[in-house]
C-alpha cells in the first residue's frame, strides 16, 4: 500500500500550493499598488473601486442565489 500512501501525501500538498499561489498574487498586487497609495487622490480612487467592486459582487451573488429580494 505504499502507492496509496504516496497518493494521499501528494493530494494533501495541493491546499498548500493553492494558498501559496493566492498569497503570491495578493503580495504582487499590493506591491504594484503601494506607490499609487502614496497620493491621496489615487488612494481614494483605489479604495472606492475596491468597495464598489465588493458591493457589485455581493449584489450579483444575492440576485443569482435568490437570498433576498434585490
Amino acid at each position: 500500500m505504499v502507492v496509496f500512501d504516496d497518493f494521499w501525501t501528494n493530494v494533501s500538498r495541493y491546499p498548500r500550493y493553492f494558498i501559496t499561489i493566492i498569497l503570491g498574487i495578493f503580495f504582487f498586487l499590493f506591491e504594484w499598488l503601494k506607490p499609487l497609495l502614496k497620493r491621496p487622490v489615487t488612494a481614494i480612487a483605489i479604495v472606492a473601486l475596491l468597495v464598489s467592486g465588493a458591493i457589485f459582487v455581493s449584489l450579483t451573488l444575492r440576485a443569482m442565489l435568490g437570498l433576498s429580494p434585490v
